[in-house]
């Protein structure tokens, strides 16, 4: 089968290669899909460029937010079948750790996950091992659900496990900083739970009209306009109730605070490259009462509520996709996921078995 093979995390652009690798073989306990849709986002791009290692293997196929078409089951599995459009939560925690059982699977001391410990969804069939079907990491897609938009569920997840923490609640404002895809299912997200007003601060053009068109109340362009003095003129003085941080930019933290209310929730959504410092004044967290929380992928709850939310309609996450490749086009495909001009890129497989 065609593959996407990482061969090491140094040397981009020539640490990969898409090359022909043995089709996985079923076990009595697992199942094999054909790879129907594989999302690019932004851990791929700290992957292949060697600004993430842990748990990625050497000679490993990568890619973690996926959707499929099963094409054959072991004899021990009987909630699914041949034909089942699919979609996987590629996080599967050990359910015995501390974390586990303080019901923060999400932070599972010792998870495993397809795309790293197991083989990803940059390749033509993906074997979806036993332990993940048995904790009820696969869902099965309705037949009006695209599979790029079953691909999507896995980071519409997090963005649940963020909206969690930062606990947005009806009629807050939310100043949400960077539209991005994920900034964009956080903006979907704090109008699908009653937030009043959504502000959204965002360099670039095309992606502030996107935010407006999926629910923004209003944008800003910090090119043009102090971030902080906007968003306490749209807010009276006050700030924001709930502020998520949809990019890891660390300068921006000592902002993000000063236009959180008092009272408010900080969330630190996206990822920070490690063991780089933020500067603050931690007196405005003292003072106003602040709560700074983080976010660290999802529980297998937030998965299949991410996917009841798509089921349903109340979340449009094709809206997203801007542009689509194939397997043999997927050096393309990466140089532009790279270089932020798309939106969401989504490598398809229009194999047919």
């Amino acid at each position: 089968m065609k593959a996407v093979v990482l061969h090491g995390p140094k040397n981009y652009p020539n640490n990969y290669e898409v090359m022909e690798v043995e089709k996985p073989t079923c076990g009595p306990g697992d199942i094999l899909l054909l790879m129907k849709a594989a999302a690019l986002c932004g851990t791929d791009k700290r992957i292949f460029t060697g600004a993430k290692t842990k748990g990625v293997r050497k000679d490993s196929i990568v890619g973690h937010e996926i959707s499929g078409r099963i094409v054959e089951t072991g004899n021990q599995v009987t909630s699914f079948s041949v034909g089942d459009r699919v979609a996987v939560a590629n996080v599967i925690p050990c359910g015995n750790c501390p974390a586990c059982l303080d019901g923060r699977e999400n932070a599972c001391l010792n998870r495993q996950a397809i795309g790293y410990e197991f083989n990803g969804g940059f390749a033509e069939y993906i074997l979806i091992p036993e332990i993940a079907i048995e904790r009820g990491n696969v869902v099965k897609l309705p037949d009006d659900v695209t599979y790029a938009s079953g691909a999507l569920i896995e980071p519409l997840a997090c963005c649940i496990r963020g909206l969690k923490n930062v606990g947005t609640q009806f009629a807050d404002t939310v100043v949400i900083i960077g539209a991005g895809p994920i900034g964009l299912m956080h903006v979907q997200l704090s109008k699908a739970v009653g937030a009043s007003r959504i502000i959204v601060s965002e360099f670039d053009a095309d992606k502030r009209k996107r935010a407006l068109e999926v629910g923004a109340t209003a944008v800003i362009n910090p090119q043009d306009e102090n971030l902080v003095d906007r968003v306490l003129a749209e807010t009276n003085g006050l700030g924001a109730d709930r502020v998520i941080m949809a990019i890891g930019v660390n300068q921006l933290v000592q902002d993000a605070l000063r236009i959180t209310r008092k009272g408010g929730t900080l969330n630190l959504f996206a990822g920070f490259a490690k063991g780089a410092l933020a500067e603050i004044d931690p007196s405005i967290i003292h003072y106003n009462e602040i709560t700074v929380t983080g976010s660290t992928a999802y529980t297998r709850k937030d998965y299949h509520e991410s996917a009841e939310m798509v089921f349903s309609k109340r979340i449009d996450l094709d809206a997203l996709v801007s542009k689509t490749y194939t397997l043999d086009d997927f050096r393309q495909a990466l140089e532009d996921h790279m270089s932020g001009k798309y939106l969401k890129i989504v490598i398809l497989n229009e194999k047919e078995e």
